[in-house]
């Protein structure tokens, strides 16, 4: 018989009504055996009693069902942002209020370069900046020669200096969807969306398959994870070739590798071709690299007006966004995977998008038949009641961008859809009342990893301002909870093996300083996460 260790702690929050809490929890072969109290698990055999884990609170680790594994490793970008932020290393980074700010940080990572490196920065956001728009005029002047490139916080925009358009040959005369012009005619340096960004990437080697597959990316990842009590999270647009899963497979399958991780396909060329690929790779599955989903990219960003959005548009009147998917791609993509039984994750931000999307999923279930399909609509940041009721009668989960909430929400109400719709964003009630299977989450890096985080979001409902923004879509704690442990597990069709502390289940827990269901809910973001339980091995922070 193998060894068995039963953990003490102040209290175990279960997430299973059979036994909702508890003092001690057995653990066996990576999983959990017992529940109860320190005499649970004494008709299997021998024990040993762990109490180092006595004055904490366990919870099932935190799943993390949208994020990207650049998370970690993007942090070798310079951050350019507006809100503080904390790199994988416990670094404060603070934020940028002002173009100048941002120049300033530039022109010093960039004296210290070497000569012909591109200077890449990452996180910038220029909603919350009262400056003028970021241009090629700004980036200049922190280098004419050196090529620049500053992703937007949302990964849909990015801007360029003179020295990077001329790589690729942006001028007047170009003619791509995406390559913002001035009154002038010549690009301004923004891009928006794929196709204008694409070329830009390639050539100054902005990679995110390389950002996301190299050891010390899936390192730094689980480094990340571990300080949020993220146990199963997962990496949502993935090219998955065979060298990144071998280096995946070496990584994940060391012995104290404290991280499961979902990897999504990112969906491109024909459908059928993908559907098989796809298919090939879940075979490949191990208990720490889960595969076989593919990632549907629809529309763009809301606050990066990129966003596909019903009537009446943007308050500011911006055109109405871009497709990255063509609908027509869009329902043959859907049909092809789902008659050959392959799940989807879709990002949809606007509710136009989600509203094809929706359409899509209906025409390819009327032509095959699969009731288990778990089909997931991923941000449906604008989704309303009568789109949810559509999800719950096809059997759609979703999986709502709550952390907008405090980060984007003043923002809303003020420069994108106005007051009325920014009310209902990431409408969890709504989309709970309606029955369906829901997930909350971080989108990690475009805002902080951290579940307990996106929990407040949910409950609170707060901006940065401390406003409340639509309260009748607040949720309770226990209901956020499950958000974040069996709503997130369903979402990956893993809840049979995660999400909770039930017998059988996978050991994986998160190790809390507080007792969420006992402090303040406006003070559920401050909970200190303490590390993670992963198959029975502790990792703390």
């Amino acid at each position: 018989m193998s060894d068995i260790t039963v953990f003490q702690a102040k209290t175990i929050l279960t997430m299973d009504p059979t036994m909702p809490s508890a003092t001690h929890v057995a653990v066996r072969d990576g999983r959990i055996l017992a529940i109860g109290d320190a005499t649970c698990a004494d008709q299997w055999g021998a024990v040993t009693q762990d109490s180092s884990l006595c004055d904490a609170v366990l919870m099932p680790g935190f799943v993390e069902g949208h994020a990207h594994m650049m998370a970690g490793a993007i942090w070798e970008f310079a951050y350019t942002g507006y809100h503080d932020r904390i790199d994988p290393e416990g670094r404060l980074w603070t934020g940028l209020s002002s173009l100048e700010d941002v120049v300033a940080r530039l022109s010093e990572i960039e004296a210290t370069l070497t000569p012909g490196a591109p200077l890449i920065g990452w996180g910038f956001d220029p909603i919350f900046l009262r400056d003028e728009r970021l241009s090629r005029a700004h980036l200049d002047r922190v280098s004419t020669e050196r090529p620049i490139a500053i992703l937007f916080s949302n990964f849909h925009l990015m801007c360029v200096n003179s020295a990077a358009l001329d790589l690729v040959g942006y001028s007047e005369a170009t003619n791509v969807e995406g390559v913002v012009k001035g009154r002038d005619g010549a690009p301004t340096g923004e891009l928006q969306e794929m196709a204008a960004m694409f070329p830009i990437m390639r050539r100054l080697g902005i990679d995110f398959r390389a950002l996301s597959q190299k050891q010390s990316a899936i390192r730094s990842y689980a480094q990340v994870a571990t300080r949020a009590g993220v146990t199963t999270v997962t990496d949502l647009f993935s090219q998955l070739e065979d060298e990144d899963l071998d280096v995946m497979f070496s990584v994940t399958g060391e012995t104290d590798f404290p991280l499961r991780i979902v990897p999504a396909l990112a969906a491109s060329g024909d459908p059928a071709t993908l559907a098989t690929r796809a298919l090939g790779l879940k075979a490949k599955s191990t208990n720490k690299v889960r595969l076989g989903a593919v990632k549907l990219m629809t529309d763009g960003s809301i606050q990066g007006w990129t966003a596909r959005v019903k009537w009446p548009g943007y308050v500011g009147g911006q055109p109405n966004g871009i497709w990255n998917m063509a609908p027509e791609q869009i329902y043959a993509t859907c049909a092809a995977l789902h008659a050959a039984g392959v799940q989807m994750h879709i990002h949809v931000n606007g509710d136009e998008a989600s509203e094809v999307v929706i359409d899509a999923l209906a025409a390819a279930m009327r032509q095959a038949s699969w009731p288990d399909h778990g089909h997931v609509l991923q941000h449906g940041q604008m989704m309303d009641g009568a789109q949810f009721q559509r999800c719950a009668d096809l059997g759609i989960s979703v999986n709502l961008f709550a952390n907008h909430l405090w980060y984007f929400g003043d923002q809303h109400v003020a420069l994108t859809i106005g007051r009325d719709r920014a009310n209902r964003m990431d409408a969890v009630r709504s989309a709970l009342d309606a029955g369906l299977t829901v997930g909350i989450h971080s989108d990690a890096p475009v805002t902080p990893l951290g579940p307990l985080f996106t929990a407040w979001c949910a409950v609170n409902r707060q901006t940065m301002t401390g406003k409340v923004l639509g309260a009748s879509q607040r949720i309770s704690v226990p209901e956020a909870l499950y958000a974040i442990t069996m709503g997130a597990a369903k979402t990956l069709k893993l809840d049979g093996e995660i999400g909770s502390i039930s017998v059988g289940k996978r050991a994986d827990f998160a190790i809390l300083g507080s007792n969420p269901l006992e402090v303040d809910p406006t003070t559920l973001k401050d909970i200190p996460v303490l590390g993670t339980v992963f198959g029975g091995r502790a990792t703390l922070v």
